[in-house]
């Protein structure tokens, strides 16, 4: 056990950072995949997520990538209901000037003791003269907009996890009854990626550790970044993201384990998310991966990109999946519906054959439903430029069971999931796109982000190959 300074004593106000400036409320260009306001000619990007609800309020705290942050200083935006959102223009909290502790800031969270805010982050130094790479550090505010650096305190990884460089993502959860902060912490131990568990007294004073919670099963990634867990009905839930991986879940009676087997909630470009609920229904914010250039039709790889919240749904087996923003959805449904060739067709190919729906808009939903016989691949297809060799493809192959983003005609994989769908069975599904980015879902099955830059205005298509695949009720809509 480490005894620590109460906050009380160790207050640090820094000069460098103002009182945030709000910008004025109004749909952004991202109205439902929120992206910073322009930093002059410079584009921001939402980093890993921090969401907090309090009054009607969702505080989406994320470190911002480019425009005019600083080492991944930690930024604002406020929703109340997922489709407009203020954006404040200065840093919540500033990474330091070197040598510091925190010359890099990490993700953590937000947690209300009393009438106190407590901004618990990750402190990253690339400095050798300090002992630790990374330990969380904190800020306290008197509301959930103004924080100050608070100075002699820190959580530090426990001597016998033999790590000092991989220590972050403090996610704390205040617990009235006991009067004592819980957290959940990343490291990696003995070369095993690890989610920890630890306890901190309400004054701060005392941090204990109360050791390892949760072992990548898997045993391919480093790291099991952004951990949560939350409770729905009488089941808990812990949720990560597996570095260069997917977001996965399990599940437990208990809220620090043990816990099943973990499964995927979405695949490879919606990551970092955490959990934001109100009390009637919860959320996971995270954010959509990008490409270094809107014309590069390789990978998809670049860290930080637009928010994306997705609705959590609890089937009745206990299993968890995302589905689309009630708020979200109803602006489609009630906007106007495009025409179509057709709203139902069936694809009997050998060879790859498409079948255009219409022009897709800057933003629409496709809904519908699919039933597909053989073992050959289909989906949706974008045209990017004017030929078959360079299309954009969502396909779903029942062979290798994979869901997959695909470029150059499906000669390039971006991402892809593993889904495992029944041939003869009806599947309904919704696809959402607003500009770039779009989620794809199979109706209490699976969500999958993908990021398709230059297919608005051009041809949405249906597709397939050595398959016969019915598709019915489709419609396409645009806001109004």
């Amino acid at each position: 056990m480490k005894k620590m300074l109460p906050v009380s004593l160790a207050v640090l106000s820094l000069s460098m950072l103002p009182a945030p400036m709000i910008l004025a409320e109004a749909p952004s260009p991202n109205q439902f995949y929120f992206l910073p306001e322009m930093d002059g000619i410079a584009q921001g990007y939402v980093g890993d997520c921090m969401p907090y609800y309090e009054d009607g309020v969702y505080y989406i705290y994320y470190l911002k990538e480019g425009g005019d942050s600083y080492h991944h200083s930690i930024y604002l935006a406020t929703t109340t209901d997922f489709l407009t959102y203020t954006d404040y223009e200065d840093p919540i909290l500033e990474a330091a000037d070197p040598p510091a502790q925190d010359d890099w800031v990490g993700t953590g969270s937000v947690v209300k003791v009393d009438d106190t805010y407590y901004l618990f982050y990750t402190g990253h130094t690339e400095t050798d003269s300090f002992e630790y790479a990374e330990t969380v550090m904190l800020a306290t505010g008197s509301d959930p907009t103004s924080f100050e650096k608070t100075a002699e305190w820190e959580m530090t990884p426990d001597d016998s996890l033999n790590q000092k460089r991989d220590f972050r993502d403090p996610q704390g959860y205040y617990d009235e009854e006991t009067g004592q902060i819980t957290f959940t912490v990343t490291a990696s131990v003995d070369g095993v990626a690890r989610i920890l568990k630890y306890t901190v007294s309400k004054d701060l004073s005392e941090i204990t550790y109360d050791g390892i919670i949760f072992t990548d099963p898997i045993g391919k990634v480093y790291n099991l970044e952004c951990s949560d867990t939350f409770k729905i009905g009488d089941t808990w839930y812990l949720t990560y993201s597996a570095q260069d991986d997917v977001l996965w879940y399990a599940s437990s009676e208990d809220r620090y384990g043990p816990y099943s087997d973990p499964k995927p909630l979405d695949g490879p470009l919606f990551y970092a998310a955490k959990h934001v609920e109100n009390g009637e229904q919860a959320y996971m914010a995270g954010w959509a991966r990008r490409s270094g250039s809107e014309r590069d039709t390789r990978k998809v790889s670049e860290w930080a990109g637009n928010l994306v919240v997705q609705q959590i749904k609890q089937l009745p087996d206990g299993s968890l999946v995302l589905e689309p923003v009630d708020a979200i959805a109803e602006q489609f449904q009630n906007g106007e519906a495009l025409e179509l060739e057709a709203d139902s067709t069936t694809i009997t190919a050998q060879d790859r054959e498409y079948f255009t729906l219409c022009n897709a808009a800057d933003s629409y939903m496709l809904t519908g439903n699919f039933k597909y016989e053989g073992e050959g691949s289909f989906g949706l297809g974008f045209d990017f430029k004017d030929g078959e060799e360079d299309y954009k493809l969502i396909t779903y192959s029942p062979q290798d069971q994979k869901l997959c983003l695909q470029f150059r005609g499906g000669d390039v994989t971006p991402a892809e999931e593993t889904v495992a769908l029944e041939a003869g069975e009806t599947y309904p599904f919704t696809y959402i796109q607003e500009d770039s980015v779009g989620v794809f879902y199979i109706e209490d099955t699976t969500a999958f982000t993908v990021r398709l830059y230059g297919v608005s205005d051009k041809p949405l298509m249906l597709f397939a190959e050595n398959n016969q695949v019915e598709f019915t009720d489709l419609n396409v809509a645009v806001c109004e």
